[in-house]
């Protein structure tokens, strides 16, 4: 069972999509936690991750990585998800006890309102609340934009990652 500074709640409702620019006080941050709720997310999630083969794909995902204590967390508009950020707790021998960013979006139109810097303050004060001594996230080497943002929000390099594509299994 999650700790209660880990669990969040929505009401579930579906709206329209969202064009137009929220003011800052009309958002609102809330865990992701029904099927229902997921299906509206997955448009936002689907801009940074399009690999995704559709909302059933996307839940299913979601709910396997939930047994590594994998969440999102969503900055909502009049119902309609904006910004989105997946993350999941994690202990290792380098960082002790960290928080996880795997996923980071804000819809192309609601870029500019700082929602995912709101998103990234509030996993700061989750991860600190949960006892972690670090934050981290990767992204892409040729994905400057991102870079600038993060730099921006006092995130700095503190590694390279190396992987590997496994040649005959599926994930």
């Amino acid at each position: 069972m999650a700790s209660p500074a880990y669990h969040g709640v929505l009401s579930g409702r579906r709206r329209p999509q969202y064009s137009g620019a929220a003011k800052v006080t009309d958002i609102v941050l809330k865990h992701i936690e029904t099927d229902e709720a997921l299906t509206a997310c997955f448009p936002v999630m689907q801009q940074l991750r399009p690999a995704l083969q559709g909302p059933e794909d996307f839940i299913a995902r979601v709910r396997r990585m939930q047994g590594d204590h994998y969440r999102i967390l969503a900055a909502w508009h009049d119902g309609v998800p904006l910004a989105l950020a997946g993350y999941r707790l994690q202990e290792n021998l380098i960082y002790g006890r960290f928080l996880y960013v795997d996923d980071l979006v804000t819809t192309q139109a609601s870029r500019g309102q700082n929602l995912g810097a709101r998103l990234l303050a509030e996993l700061d004060g989750i991860a600190m609340r949960l006892g972690c001594v670090k934050l981290v996230l990767d992204t892409g080497l040729a994905n400057a934009l991102a870079q600038r943002f993060y730099f921006r929000q006092g995130l700095l390099t503190g590694a390279m990652r190396f992987s590997k594509v496994l040649e005959g299994v599926h994930g």
